[in-house]
C-alpha cells in the first residue's frame, strides 16, 4: 500500500489497496479461466499454466492472509478440511502426530480413522495440560503438533507460545487452527507457531455463502512445498468466484468479529444469571479456566463463540433450541447471523461434548435481541 506501515484493520478493509490496472477498478476482477496460453517457444513466462495449480483470483486473498497473519506465504483451499488434512498428508507414513482432544469434530474423526489407516501415529491429549503434551511427544519421531484454540465446542484455551516451545524442542512443528480467534485477536505465527489454519468458510468470509480453507506459513520450507504440491495433485483448490467472495468477506472482518465478540461477552454474562443454565463456557469470563492465557494471546476480545449447558440434560437442551425465534438452528459458525446447535447430536459417540450443551455462534444482530430470544426459549423448557 506504500508509505507508512498500515494497521491490519486498514489492510483488511482495503484488501491491501489493490487496484485493477487497466480500468482503475478498486475491486479486482474474477478470472474464470482454467488454462493459459503458452509462449511460441512452449514456455509459460507469464507464470500461469493451469487452474488446478494457480489462478489470478487466488493472489489477493492469499496475499491478504499472509499480511494479516504476518506469515511468509498463504494458500487458499476448497474447504477448511482440505486445508487441515493437507498438513497431515504432507507428512510421511510412520510419522507421529499429537493433536488436541477438543477440536473440530470432523478433523478429529479423520485423524482417528483415515490418518491412522494411512500410516500416521496419532495421539490425542488435553492441550490445556502442557505436561501431558510434553509426555506424549517423541523427539525425532513427532513431526506435527496440532492445536485449536479456543477449542470447539468447549472453548478450551491452549498456550500457543509454550506449545510451540515444547514442539520445537522435540523436533516437531506446531500448527494452530485459529478459526475462532481469527487474526483480529490472535496471530499464532508471532507466538511461535509454524502453520496457521482457518476454515475460511467461517469468520474470514463471514456471510455463510463460501466454502473455503486457508493455510499460512511462517516459512516457505520443504514441508510447505509439500503442502503446495499436494494442493495441486489432489485438486483441492478453491474456485475463482469463491476466492473473490472470500476477499470481499475479509474486507469487513474486523468490524464483524469485534461486534460478535462484544455481543458474545454480553450474552455470556446474561446466561450466567439464567436459572435454566448450569454453566457458560466462554474464555472471556474471568472465572473461565483458560481466561488468563486467553487474555495474553487474544488481544482485544475473546471471539464470538460460546456454549451453554442447560439444566435438565439433553432433552431440555434440544427443547430450548427448538423454541428460539431469532437464532437459527444450523451447523457452522462465524456468519453475520447467529446460530444455535445441539452439538452432541452432531458429533455422536466418542465426542467429548456433553449432551446438555448448546453451541452458540454470535452474529452481528443486536445483543439484547439475541439475549431476549434465548432467554425466552430457555424459560419455556
Amino acid at each position: 500500500m506504500g508509505g507508512r506501515e498500515w494497521s491490519a484493520e486498514t489492510k483488511a478493509a482495503q484488501a491491501l489497496g489493490w487496484v485493477e490496472e487497466t480500468s482503475g477498478a478498486v475491486v479486482m476482477p474474477v478470472h474464470p479461466a482454467t488454462t493459459y496460453l503458452r509462449d511460441p517457444d512452449n514456455l509459460y513466462r507469464r507464470g500461469r499454466e493451469y487452474a488446478r495449480a494457480d489462478n489470478p483470483s487466488f493472489d489477493q486473498p492469499e496475499a491478504l492472509l499472509a499480511a494479516l497473519e504476518q506469515g511468509e506465504d498463504a494458500l487458499v483451499f476448497s474447504s477448511g478440511m482440505a486445508a487441515a488434512t493437507a498438513c497431515f498428508l504432507a507428512l510421511r507414513p510412520g510419522d507421529h502426530v499429537v493433536a488436541a482432544e477438543v477440536m473440530y469434530w470432523g478433523l478429529r474423526a479423520w485423524l482417528g480413522g483415515y490418518a491412522r489407516e494411512w500410516g500416521l501415529e496419532v495421539d490425542f491429549v488435553d492441550m490445556r495440560d502442557l505436561s501431558a503434551l510434553k509426555a506424549r511427544l517423541r523427539p525425532g519421531q513427532t513431526r506435527l503438533v496440532w492445536i485449536e484454540t479456543p477449542g470447539n465446542p468447549l472453548w478450551h484455551v491452549t498456550d500457543i507460545a509454550e506449545a510451540a516451545r515444547l514442539a520445537h524442542d522435540a523436533g516437531a512443528r506446531l500448527a494452530v487452527d485459529s478459526t475462532v480467534a481469527t487474526p483480529v485477536f490472535t496471530r499464532p505465527l508471532t507466538l511461535g507457531a509454524d502453520i496457521v489454519m482457518h476454515s475460511a468458510t467461517k469468520y474470514l468470509n463471514g456471510h455463510s455463502d463460501v466454502l473455503a480453507g486457508a493455510l499460512i506459513a511462517k516459512a516457505k520450507d520443504e514441508y510447505w512445498q509439500r503442502i503446495e504440491t499436494l494442493r495441486v495433485k489432489l485438486g483441492s483448490v478453491i474456485g475463482p468466484f469463491e476466492a473473490f467472495l472470500l476477499t470481499r468477506g475479509m474486507r469487513t472482518l474486523f468490524p464483524r468479529v469485534r461486534t460478535a465478540s462484544a455481543s458474545a461477552m454480553k450474552i455470556a454474562h446474561a446466561m450466567q444469571k439464567h436459572p435454566k443454565v448450569a454453566e457458560v463456557l466462554y474464555p472471556g469470563l474471568a472465572e473461565s479456566p483458560g481466561h488468563e492465557i486467553a487474555a495474553q494471546q487474544m488481544a482485544g476480545g475473546f471471539g464470538g463463540m460460546l456454549s451453554i449447558r442447560v439444566r435438565g440434560g439433553e432433552q431440555a437442551a434440544v427443547a430450548a433450541a427448538a423454541r428460539v425465534k431469532l437464532w437459527k438452528r444450523a451447523t457452522s459458525l462465524g456468519g453475520v447471523e447467529s446460530l444455535i446447535e445441539h452439538r452432541g447430536s452432531i458429533e455422536g459417540a466418542g465426542s467429548p461434548c456433553p449432551q446438555d450443551l448448546l453451541r452458540l455462534s454470535v452474529g452481528i444482530e443486536a445483543a439484547d435481541d439475541l439475549i431476549a430470544d434465548l432467554s425466552a426459549a430457555l424459560a419455556e423448557v
